[in-house]
């Protein structure tokens, strides 16, 4: 029997529609966040409180909010672009460490060193690093046709492990009574502090002027403005004269290059030094943070900022009521899939036969 209606997608969006998803997922989070702890035990009141208004009860945890949204927001940036040309980066994880280990150099062989410059060397060699790993993706995928998907998702468990043998072994800590962690990093290796209140440190001004460069990118380069036909209308792209190549390679190192940099802030700031963990996810958490912020380098700053909330509210319940640290990937996935959901129904919509008649 054949259906009463037809899906078609819309051929426009008004900005009301645009922003129905991003609201859809979070209002879907808040409230699977609340049934979610309340299951666990927590009442309503505080699972509501704990989970959403406790990240705001202090100035610490303000400052917690900012310095956990800063890599959020720099790998996200960095990864929208390339979503807007459809080059799928999945392994922004492994950018990162490969980043953190590549900028953890300088101070581990010159912890010694007073040298001013030094975070400015460590920031250079994680971009680098991150734009490395990220190279041997487009370098595949435009040679060879792999997918990028595969191929950057595989290099996540590579550059783990090369991080587990490296902590473990040659950049040990030789003082360290064997634990798998560098030496600590000297003072000129560490981004400073913007409150004292806190642990939020210099790299969320540099996220904000990543922000900004990728607006302008985006919104005010011809090069960008390529990027978006390229994933929009392929063929128009080929046409103007712009190669897939050159997409796939501009977007895997810019987000190579923005995890990367993440990488370094997060061993030059709250960590100190090299360890087995250096992120609990973010390269993984910026992908829903780029598609929640619509690709937009302003949604994307609101989107981040969320996203830490999510992480330092998780924390609060975690030790304050024994809520398991899964949460936290639960209340992602909700995050995800709410807005996934959302964007189904607004870029398609339901026509009737009648409708179709009534317009002819």
């Amino acid at each position: 029997m054949r259906a009463p209606w037809m899906i078609e997608p819309r051929t426009s969006l008004s900005p009301f529609l645009s922003l129905v998803p991003p609201l859809a997922a979070v209002l879907t989070t808040i409230v699977g966040g609340v049934v979610l702890l309340t299951f666990l035990g927590i009442s309503p009141g505080a699972a509501l409180f704990q989970l959403f208004l406790a990240p705001f009860s202090s100035a610490f945890n303000i400052g917690e909010v900012l310095l956990k949204a800063t890599p959020l927001l720099l790998i996200a940036q960095g990864l929208a672009i390339g979503f807007r040309a459809k080059v799928w980066n999945i392994g922004a994880e492994g950018q990162l460490i490969v980043g953190a280990i590549g900028g953890s150099l300088l101070p581990i062989f010159y912890n010694d060193s007073q040298n001013p410059l030094m975070i400015g060397g460590m920031m250079l060699i994680g971009m680098l690093c991150g734009m490395g790993w990220a190279a041997i993706a487009a370098a595949l995928r435009t040679r060879f046709n792999a997918n990028e998907i595969l191929v950057t998702l595989m290099l996540n468990s590579l550059a783990l492990q090369l991080l587990y043998y490296l902590v473990g072994g040659p950049l040990r800590d030789p003082h360290g009574f064997n634990f798998p962690q560098s030496a600590l990093f000297p003072d000129v290796a560490m981004l400073s502090l913007l409150s004292s209140a806190g642990r939020v440190n210099t790299g969320l001004l540099v996220a904000l002027a990543v922000s900004v460069a990728a607006w302008l990118f985006v919104e005010r380069s011809l090069i960008g403005y390529k990027l978006q036909v390229g994933g929009v209308a392929p063929e128009a792209a080929r046409y103007a004269g712009f190669k897939e190549s050159r997409a796939i390679w501009l977007s895997l190192l810019i987000g190579g290059a923005a995890a990367g940099l993440a990488g370094v802030f997060e061993v030059a700031g709250p960590l100190g030094q090299l360890q087995r963990v250096v992120s609990p996810g973010y390269g993984f958490a910026a992908i829903i943070v780029a598609f929640l912020g619509g690709l937009n380098a302003i949604g994307i700053l609101f989107a981040a900022f969320f996203m830490a909330v999510i992480y330092v509210g998780g924390n609060i319940a975690q030790a304050s009521a024994d809520v398991p640290y899964a949460v936290i990937s639960i209340l992602q996935g909700m995050l995800l899939i709410g807005y996934i959901v959302a964007r189904v129904f607004v870029d398609y919509r339901v026509v009737f036969p009648w409708s179709l008649a009534k317009v002819s």
